[in-house]
């Protein structure tokens, strides 16, 4: 050690203190034992003048020498060949040195340097969720979940308290007939649960369709049977959650349809005892309700379809539209309805990543209900065609009529809808998180914002 510090001091003219030459000679030997070779740098110091007598200065001030040591220090953690009784680790004046460092750095700079770059990817690691393609309980529950199945009862049922008495046998066997085609012939987007105990009770879940402002939301309806099924149709309740999210589905619960007659129709539009079943009113109700221009459905409003001013408008309600359809995939999320608990938590962790990334392109100014690009090489940042399902009745516009598939909003209506946007997706992206859904993408994303700019 003294032959080095000699030489050392003659060797640098920036190292004029016995310890700070003492300092920058143990770093230089931490260094040499990372890369394997200290036994032999170490015989050399002491046994060949001619090779120490022309060091490598150890100025302190040098940056570069610095920086060294710092992704030296963070790349031999594990201590290999290294005796901790040879040099005694001041962490304190070790992290003084690093603040000195960076100290006069300008802002964003520091995200730059590997030292600091090292720190970033460890947390980003941290915030990692677990492997999306991994089975767990909610995968397992969510494949096992049958579309039709019966179930001993509901106990929050919104008809439960609507007692008929003792069932006749025509009653039963005509809701008998309407289960077995729920059973055999269903939508993959429509789900069902019957009581064994309430042969008038029924809950239904119906996926919103693609293309629409709907699109991979749940919704839940309670259904009953009345004693007078099937003269008169059943009852239809919506689980709003005190949301207005369609003109056919009001927040208190009641679903407009002239299939229930809670709207005039005319023909088949009507209930007919012999023909009507449950089937044709779940499917009527994703196929006529929930589709990709819902502002037309409200009376009268159908007329305005083929002019600017009422695409406009249908433009605008789909945005508030899909404002509350994520404010129901939240509320399903935190109060899922009896007997579907399983659904709800497998539904999103399976379609959680296409609803965040619907809302990011939504907030990039794309129209609600257009095409989401699945590969950001793939998108151009322009706007598709809604591609609506091929149930959906809305009216379409007329040739040189803006499409619902471009924006249009005044700035302050897109604010406004970006704002609102902006806060239910940190919402998603939390309740998605816990649920297992792949969320990698957005979660490093909001990771780098925190981090300081490079």
């Amino acid at each position: 050690m003294d032959t080095e510090y000699w030489a050392l001091q003659q060797g640098s003219s920036s190292c004029r203190t016995a310890d700070a030459a003492a300092w920058g000679a143990a770093q230089q030997q931490k260094r040499q034992r990372c890369q394997g070779s200290s036994s032999d740098q170490a015989g050399s110091s002491t046994s060949n003048p001619m090779q120490i007598s022309e060091p490598e200065p150890q100025d302190l001030d040098s940056g570069e020498c610095d920086e060294e040591d710092y992704y030296m220090e963070d790349d031999c953690d594990d201590g290999d060949g290294y005796d901790e009784d040879e040099y005694e680790f001041d962490e304190a004046d070790f992290n003084q040195h690093l603040a000195d460092k960076f100290e006069d750095l300008p802002p964003g700079v520091e995200a730059t340097v590997p030292w600091l770059q090292k720190i970033a990817a460890k947390e980003e690691k941290e915030h990692r969720p677990a492997d999306v393609n991994a089975p767990d309980e909610n995968t397992k529950k969510y494949k096992e979940f049958k579309q039709f199945d019966t179930v001993q009862n509901f106990s929050n049922h919104h008809y439960a308290k609507h007692s008929e008495g003792e069932p006749n046998r025509e009653w039963a066997k005509r809701i008998q007939h309407d289960w077995k085609l729920l059973e055999k012939d269903l939508p993959e987007s429509i789900y069902v649960r019957v009581a064994e105990d309430r042969m008038d009770l029924l809950r239904a879940a119906i996926v919103g369709p693609k293309g629409t402002p709907y699109h991979d939301g749940l919704f839940f309806f309670d259904v009953h049977f009345p004693s007078s099924y099937p003269s008169r149709p059943p009852l239809v309740y919506y689980h709003s959650g005190g949301l207005r999210i369609n003109p056919n589905l009001y927040n208190c619960g009641k679903v407009c349809l002239s299939l229930l007659g809670t709207w005039s129709g005319h023909g088949c539009e009507q209930w007919n005892p012999a023909q009507s079943t449950m089937l044709q009113v779940l499917v009527s109700i994703q196929a006529l309700i929930l589709n990709e221009k819902p502002y037309f459905n409200e009376p009268g409003y159908e007329a305005t379809a083929n002019t600017p001013h009422g695409q406009t408008h249908a433009t605008d309600y789909n945005d508030n539209t899909f404002v509350y359809n994520c404010k129901t995939m939240i509320y399903s999320l935190r109060n899922p309805p009896e007997h579907f608990a399983d659904l709800v938590a497998g539904h999103f962790r399976v379609h959680g990543h296409t609803i965040l990334a619907a809302c990011k392109y939504y907030m990039e100014g794309n129209a609600v209900g257009s095409v989401v690009p699945e590969d950001e090489e793939e998108s151009d940042h322009l706007c598709g065609d809604a591609g609506a399902s091929s149930s959906s009745n809305a009216p379409k516009p007329a040739d040189g009529v803006q499409s619902v598939g471009f924006r249009a909003n005044p700035a302050i209506k897109r604010g406004v809808f970006n704002a609102s946007l902006k806060t239910l997706f940190e919402d998603l992206l939390m309740e998605f998180n816990v649920k297992g859904a792949d969320t990698r993408k957005f979660l490093v994303e909001k990771l780098k914002k925190n981090l300081p700019a490079a």
